[in-house]
């Protein structure tokens, strides 16, 4: 089952909403932020990545830049710019790009599902954001960043979804890069024990973005479970902030790859190595390739783009892994060919998300920066899901997520 529980919202009132929510804190850099923020106090970028507000080159994981983050936190609570419900509510956030529409419910999740893998993750993490991510939120005594989870649709919590946004929302704005962003606050407590009903017959959720947050969150709660000789199970610490959406509205963009260089080959040598595992066929010196379907991939090299098609039997198809087209690029090429090591930690290798487009690999490579860049087609739900449910975890940069979801819209206080 799948336990969500409604929290007592801490939000900005009406007037101030768009002035507040914010990027996420991990899609922008510090100087990005400081920009974006300037002239506008109220932006959540102040609490979300309080570093803005101190002298540049500040360590981004010091003991100040926590503290900033509680300070201008509780000036605007204090300030009465965002307020706390009176009473335990769910929310639903719908978001609008272009053509795409996906509307989620911002519920607690539980921290115990999450620890027993019934809440299922699909990437690694690493120790030092995670310890950031604890370090924040324990600073700010509240989770201000949401959890982007998924799960297997559901027509019956479709249909009782569709029947609250026929209200009135509490907040619809347009932000600055253009989406859509629309609010409702759910507090009818019938609605509330139906929604907790429906969720209950659903076996697994699914972390789609958000695995440094969820984690986090779990520490967070072992630690402050520690301190609390009173622990009873049902403080709020053992609840993590989420938007839930169905898996069949879920827009997974292609995460892009740019290297540096060839690994010393001439520019005919490699060609002639990706020949034995792709059918390597140029394309066009104007236009781009943007794969259309699976184990179909662009290259761009020397100012001409090639279409890269997997020769079949190169990958195993039965590993649902290994069957990704992320996998077979770095199996069959990137390590092998290039010899790049870890994708993580190889300062060779770089990654362009899909909403930058297919301009910016031609500017990495054009600029000398880089020498090849691959574009990818997207990572599927589907796919993302099956590695979720074998115990696996994808390789890094798999999935670019959009819309992302905005900061401070609603903040979960411990």
């Amino acid at each position: 089952m799948s336990v969500i529980k409604p929290f007592k919202g801490l939000r900005p009132t009406k007037q101030y909403a768009e002035k507040v929510a914010s990027h996420p804190y991990d899609v922008i850099n510090s100087e990005e932020a400081r920009e974006i923020a300037k002239g506008n106090p109220f932006s959540f970028l102040h609490v979300n990545k309080p570093e803005i507000d101190l002298p540049a080159g500040t360590d981004l994981h010091s003991e100040a830049v926590y503290e900033q983050g509680a300070k201008n936190l509780k000036k605007i609570i204090d300030d009465g710019i965002i307020v706390q419900d009176e009473k335990p509510c769910f929310y639903i956030y719908k978001q609008v790009m272009g053509s795409h529409e996906q509307i989620g419910l911002v519920a607690g999740a539980s921290v115990e599902e999450y620890d027993n893998d019934l809440i299922k993750k699909h990437e690694l993490t690493r120790i030092d954001k995670e310890n950031d991510r604890v370090n924040h939120l324990l600073s700010l005594n509240a989770q201000v960043g949401p959890v982007f989870l998924t799960y297997a649709a559901k027509d019956y919590i479709d249909a009782i979804i569709a029947e609250l946004v026929k209200n009135k929302p509490e907040y619809d704005f347009v932000s600055d890069d253009g989406i859509k962003h629309i609010f409702w606050v759910v507090s009818d407590e019938k609605y509330i024990s139906n929604i907790q009903q429906e969720f209950a017959q659903i076996d697994y959720l699914y972390v789609a973005d958000g695995h440094h947050r969820s984690a986090a969150a779990s520490r967070a709660c072992q630690e402050l479970k520690s301190k609390n000789p009173n622990h009873s199970g049902e403080e709020e610490y053992n609840y993590f902030l989420t938007v839930i959406f169905p898996h069949n509205q879920m827009y997974i963009m292609d995460y892009n790859r740019v290297v540096k260089d060839l690994s010393g080959l001439s520019k005919q040598e490699f060609l002639d190595k990706i020949s034995s595992k792709f059918l390597v066929r140029e394309f066009s010196a104007t236009d781009s390739y943007k794969p259309a379907v699976k184990h179909d991939f662009g290259m761009y090299l020397d100012g001409i783009w090639y279409k890269l098609s997997a020769i079949p039997g190169t990958w195993n198809e039965a590993e649902p892994t290994e069957r990704l087209d992320v996998s077979i690029l770095f199996d069959n090429l990137l390590e092998p060919i290039l010899g790049i090591g870890n994708p993580r930690t190889d300062k060779r290798i770089d990654f362009v998300g899909g909403i930058r487009g297919m301009q910016e690999l031609e500017k990495r490579v054009n600029s000398g920066e880089m020498t090849v860049s691959f574009s990818l087609f997207p990572t599927s739900i589907e796919d993302l899901m099956a590695i979720a449910d074998a115990g696996k975890t994808m390789p890094p940069k798999s999935t670019w997520f959009e819309p992302k979801l905005r900061s401070g819209l609603v903040i979960h206080q411990l």
